[in-house]
């Protein structure tokens, strides 16, 4: 019997934790670009993603707990986590500020870019934290 694309859909995202990590980082994106356009109308953009990025921290704590790859090494989960995003943190913030002083991309454009560069990064270190290999289930 053939499922219907809702019924593919739903098993596609129930089996594959990348998937998983794609929905949720475009959710922590949305939420966290937000944080940073309006941070922007207050401070200087490098302070407006750092703060922007600490609530994007959280948030991913979260969804990739519960959602992604429903799992954890207890508190050795919550120890590592900050130095996957520390890692991720760094490295876009250099991408951030290559595209806003070298590049002269517009700033509200940069962080996007960031992102797109650094979620294979991500990915693998946050599968490493809560717990199976980087490619398969956990």
């Amino acid at each position: 019997m053939m499922q219907s694309p809702i019924a593919r859909l739903h098993t596609m995202i129930a089996t594959s934790s990348f998937l998983r990590f794609l929905i949720s980082g475009g959710i922590n994106t949305a939420s966290t670009y937000a944080v940073y356009l309006v941070l922007l109308r207050f401070t200087g953009y490098k302070l407006a993603y750092t703060i922007a990025y600490i609530c994007g921290i959280v948030l991913a704590f979260v969804i990739n707990r519960f959602f992604v790859f429903q799992a954890h090494r207890g508190w050795q989960s919550m120890a590592l986590f900050p130095l996957v995003y520390l890692a991720q943190y760094l490295v876009s913030l250099a991408i951030v500020w290559a595209c806003v002083e070298q590049l002269d991309l517009m700033k509200e454009a940069a962080p996007l870019i960031a992102i797109v560069i650094t979620i294979p990064l991500t990915f693998v270190l946050s599968r490493f934290v809560f717990g199976g290999n980087a490619l398969g289930k956990p």
